[in-house]
This record gives C-alpha cells, structure tokens and sequence, in this order.
C-alpha cells in the first residue's frame, strides 16, 4: 500500500478526467473531513487532499492516489 505524507503531489481520477493536488494531512480514525463521514483507521488510512484547481478538499483511500 502507498504512504503519503503532508505536501506529497498527488493526482486522482475525478469524473472522468485526472485532478492534481496535494495530500493536507494523512486520516487514521474516523472523523469528518472533505464534508463528509470518514471510515479510517491505522490499518486503513485515509488521505485529505486539496485539489490545486479548484482548492476544494476530498478524502481518498491510498489506492486511488498517485504521487507525481
């Protein structure tokens, strides 16, 4: 599985097109975060992410990132 951390570049498949961004913070309890109720523990970390061109946030499982 991949390991993110603060400030990695990352991009993801967002509606059919590709998104870049950067990974804010790494999510290992379950919270809220990019509006909505996160799932994710230490065994199965979550990443939130900033989106460069629209700056909004979301939160991505490590399988669905790709570091630049």
């Amino acid at each position: 599985m991949a390991d993110f951390k603060k400030g990695d570049k990352v991009e993801w498949n967002s509606h059919g097109s590709t998104a870049e961004g950067t990974v804010e913070k790494k999510i290992t309890e379950e919270t809220e975060a990019g509006g909505r109720k996160v799932k994710a523990s230490k065994d199965e970390p979550q990443y939130l992410v900033k989106s460069d061109k629209s700056g909004g946030e979301a939160v991505h499982k490590p399988g669905a990132l790709k570091k630049q």
